[in-house]
Parts: C-alpha cells; sequence; structure tokens
C-alpha cells in the first residue's frame, strides 16, 4: 500500500493565532486613541476590515485557496442576516415612535412618574421585567430603553447610567427567559433541558442582579440631595404637549409591539408592524406633526405617506427651539443603523475566519489543558468567551463555540452538563454589549445613543453575574457533579 497523501494545508503555528489578535489591538487601540469616540463613526469598521484581511492572508499563507476563505465570509454575512433585518427595523420604529408621539407620551408620562432619587434602579427593574416576558434584550433596549434614556436626559440624571440599568435589566431577561433564543440555544449546545438550564442560571442571575439595583439605588441616592431643575422640566414638557397629543393612545405600538412578541412572531416582523402602525397612527393623532414634517401641501393622504416613509428610511426631525426636547426625537430611521451594519459586518467575518481556520483552537488548546483545577477550568471558559465576543464580534460564536470545546473536557472531568450551561450563558451572553464592535454592543450604543465604552462600566449586571459563575468555580458553591460512568452518557 502506498503513503497516505499528506494534507495540503498547514496546521496554523502560536504565531499565526496570535498575529490577528495583534492586528486588532493595534488597529483598535490606534483609531481609539486618534479618534476618540468618533472611531465608531468609522475607523475602528476600517480596523476590522483590515483585521479580516490579516486573517485571510494566513489562511492563503496556510495552503487554503481563496474560495474557502470567501465561503467563510459568506458564512459570517449569513449567520447575521437576522441582525440585520432587526436592526433595521429597530431604526424604523424610532423614526415612527416619534413621529406619532410613542417616545414623547413615555418621557412625558415618565418625567411625571420616576424620581430621579431612585431612577436607575426602576430603570433596572422595568427593563428586567419587559425583558423576561418577552426574552428579548434587543427588543427591550430599542423600544422602553430608548424612552427610559431620554427621561433621564429631561430628568437631568446620567444618561450613560441609565443605560447601564437598561441593559443591566435587559440581559436578565436575554439571558433567563424560556423566550430567550440565546437561553434555548446555550441548553440546546450543552444538550441540557432549557428549564434545568433556566433553573441553574437564577443561581448567578438572581444574586448579579441584586447587586445591579443595590448599586444603581446608591448612584441615585446622589440625586436626592440636588435640587432639581423643575421651570427647566416644566419648559420640556410644555413644549412636548405643545408639539404633540399626549394621550394614552400612542402607546398602543408599544402594546402591539409586546403582544406580538409574546405571541413569539420573530422580532424584525414584531418590530416592523409596531412601526408602521404607529406610522398609521401618526397620520390621525399627529396630523400638525406629519405636516410641519414634510412641510406638508394640503393633501393630507399625500403628506401622511410621505411623512411615515421619511421617518422609516431617515428618522424624524423636529426644531422646537428647545435642545433638550430636538434632541430626544430628533432620532431613528433605517439609515441611521447603517454605520453598526458595517460594524458587525466587519466583526463577525473577522471572527468567522479565526474560526473556520482554526486559529481560535490553535490558542484555545493549551488552555484547557493547563487548567488543571475547577476553578482555573471556569476562568478558562470565562477568558474564551469573552474573547471570542472581542475578537469574533459575535454573541452567538462566544456561546456557541465555548459550549462546543468544553464540554466533553466537563464530563471528562465529573462536571455536570449544567455547570457549563450556566458559565457559558454568564460568560458569553452578558458581556457581549460590553464590546463596541460586538453586534450587541454596537446595537446597544446605536440604539440608546450612548456609546457603549460610556455605559459599558454602569452595565453592573454584565459584570457581576460572569464574575458570580467563575467564584463558584473556584469555592466549588453549587457546581454539580456526574458520577464517572454518567460521564458517556452524558455526551450522547
Amino acid at each position: 500500500m502506498g503513503d497516505a497523501e499528506p494534507s495540503r494545508f498547514s496546521e496554523p503555528s502560536l504565531a499565526d493565532a496570535l498575529i490577528p489578535l495583534i492586528a486588532l489591538a493595534v488597529l483598535i487601540g490606534g483609531s481609539l486613541l486618534l479618534f476618540g469616540l468618533d472611531a465608531l463613526d468609522g475607523p475602528i469598521q476600517v480596523a476590522l476590515v483590515l483585521c479580516a484581511a490579516v486573517a485571510a492572508l494566513i489562511a492563503l499563507k496556510n495552503g487554503h485557496p481563496w474560495t474557502e476563505v470567501q465561503t467563510a465570509g459568506q458564512g459570517a454575512m449569513a449567520s447575521v442576516t437576522s441582525a440585520v433585518f432587526i436592526l433595521l427595523a429597530v431604526g424604523a420604529l424610532i423614526g415612527t415612535w416619534n413621529l406619532s408621539g410613542t417616545i414623547p407620551t413615555l418621557v412625558y408620562y415618565g418625567i411625571q412618574v420616576l424620581s430621579p432619587g431612585w431612577y436607575y434602579a426602576a430603570t433596572a427593574i422595568i427593563c428586567g421585567v419587559v425583558a423576561l416576558s418577552i426574552g428579548s434584550s434587543w427588543t427591550t433596549a430599542g423600544t422602553i430603553g430608548v424612552g427610559l434614556v431620554g427621561i433621564a436626559t429631561m430628568l437631568g440624571v446620567s444618561p450613560e447610567i441609565t443605560a447601564g440599568a437598561v441593559i443591566s435589566g435587559a440581559y436578565l431577561g436575554d439571558k433567563t427567559s424560556p423566550l430567550s433564543e440565546t437561553t434555548i440555544l446555550t441548553a440546546q449546545m450543552v444538550k441540557v433541558d432549557v428549564y434545568e438550564h433556566i433553573k441553574r442560571q437564577v443561581w448567578t442571575s438572581v444574586p448579579a442582579f441584586v447587586i445591579a439595583v443595590i448599586v444603581f439605588f446608591v448612584m441615585g441616592l446622589a440625586h436626592t440631595g440636588l435640587t432639581e431643575d423643575t421651570v427647566a422640566t416644566t419648559t420640556e414638557l410644555d413644549a412636548l404637549s405643545d408639539v404633540f397629543w399626549i394621550t394614552p393612545l400612542n402607546l398602543l405600538p408599544l402594546l402591539l409591539l409586546g403582544y406580538l412578541s409574546i405571541r413569539k412572531v420573530p422580532a424584525s416582523l414584531a418590530l416592523m408592524a409596531s412601526a408602521l402602525f404607529a406610522g398609521l397612527m401618526a397620520a390621525f393623532t399627529q396630523p400638525d406633526v406629519v405636516a410641519d414634517f414634510v412641510s406638508g401641501t394640503g393633501n393630507v393622504v399625500t403628506d401622511s405617506i410621505k411623512a411615515v416613509w421619511q421617518a422609516l428610511a431617515t428618522g424624524f426631525e423636529m426644531n422646537s427651539g428647545l435642545a433638550e426636547v430636538d434632541r430626544l426625537v430628533s432620532r431613528g430611521g433605517m439609515d441611521s443603523m447603517l454605520l453598526t451594519l458595517w460594524l458587525i459586518f466587519g466583526a463577525v467575518t473577522f471572527g468567522a475566519l479565526l474560526e473556520h481556520f482554526g486559529l481560535i483552537a490553535r490558542l484555545v488548546d493549551p488552555m484547557i489543558a493547563s487548567a488543571r483545577s475547577t476553578g482555573r477550568l471556569f476562568l478558562t471558559v470565562f477568558a474564551c468567551a469573552f474573547g471570542l465576543n472581542i475578537v469574533a464580534g459575535d454573541q452567538y460564536i462566544a456561546l456557541v463555540l465555548p459550549s462546543r470545546v468544553f464540554r466533553m473536557e466537563f464530563a471528562r472531568r465529573g462536571l455536570a452538563p449544567t455547570n457549563l450551561s450556566r458559565l457559558a450563558a454568564d460568560s458569553g451572553t452578558v458581556t457581549s454589549p460590553l464590546v463596541p464592535w460586538n453586534s450587541c454592543g454596537a446595537f446597544m450604543g446605536a440604539t440608546l445613543g450612548v456609546s457603549t465604552l460610556l455605559y459599558a462600566p454602569y452595565a453592573v449586571f454584565c459584570w457581576a453575574s460572569p464574575l458570580l459563575s467563575v467564584l463558584y468555580g473556584f469555592t466549588g458553591f453549587r457546581i454539580e457533579r456526574i458520577e464517572p460512568s454518567d460521564t458517556a452518557k452524558e455526551l450522547t
């Protein structure tokens, strides 16, 4: 018999795996150094595209054909198709919700109900309840979250801390709701029952959320001693009520979205349906706003169609003379999400190339070998998942890859798979909005109007949840074990 045909491809070396990450650190760091927060308006996107090119060149150097690089890139694009439509739908929704008075109404009522002293804690709790009900952090942030950040600006409290509270509540639901696709995906990848997975999540999610609420309450106490500028707030409320017809009817698009979400209608369809419904309502509830927005010709039908179309495409804009009010409502449109989509395309393509050509595995395998204790193994899973959120720019890669890579190692050590499912969610799901170029971080920054780098320190739940999970690994608290004879069974 002849010798087996040698592989045409070279296995990636450690240098091959490190070079793209070094390029990422240099280019991202350089863009932030040169452009500051404006780096998210194009320079970071360019950096990610260049990093993808570096990864492609390494693949070519190792003998992979360009067609394989193209196929990996096409797979990356396909993986974010749903995110693309959700982002465009959220941009459209923000535009028509402002046109119809939905967001102004939320702000108008919210200012009168919520107090600066407990505003941050209330924001986290409200978003947590909504996200648990509908199972979507993106929908929560793109709807009630936008209104809460707007209220914060009008109340004179920090929009950055408010955005952190919104995300803390939103990711409580994303991580523990049985309606959440990431919750279901994590359970499926580790092959555990989704409700068993959720039960284990409670042991880190609830304490982490309690910690977050306490921190937000303490932060809010700083405002109790301040004299609220009631004159300015009253003026802004008057401006809203002068321009918009403020009525509970304006909240119908929000109720429709909640109903569709509970009925498990796909997020992009539910968001677009609510956006179109809000635009239709605007023609009847806000005719003066519609006419002013498009410099009306007098033809109500034509003006209404033009206004809705324009709000869907480029967002709503108002010039009331009050900067805070104009800044609140002059937002939205599908085009407002294009920079975010550019960011996501660059990040997921880079991450897909790293995974497809074995560059990530080359780094992870030695980490597994060196993690001799349970605590160090847990820390390694966290580092892998958080690192993937940084270098791959996609929450799903950060969830799926560690679940696949570490599942056999957990079983070999007699650790129940529910430990891994909880740890993967704690490490992959909730850290994704902390990275500006991650699809989740990019979405949250664009939707809430607060840079990821500014809200990240205040997303308390997103820090506390993985830290508690790793701490449990070192202390042995709530760590479930299986008999060695059950190991093979767990893997089937």
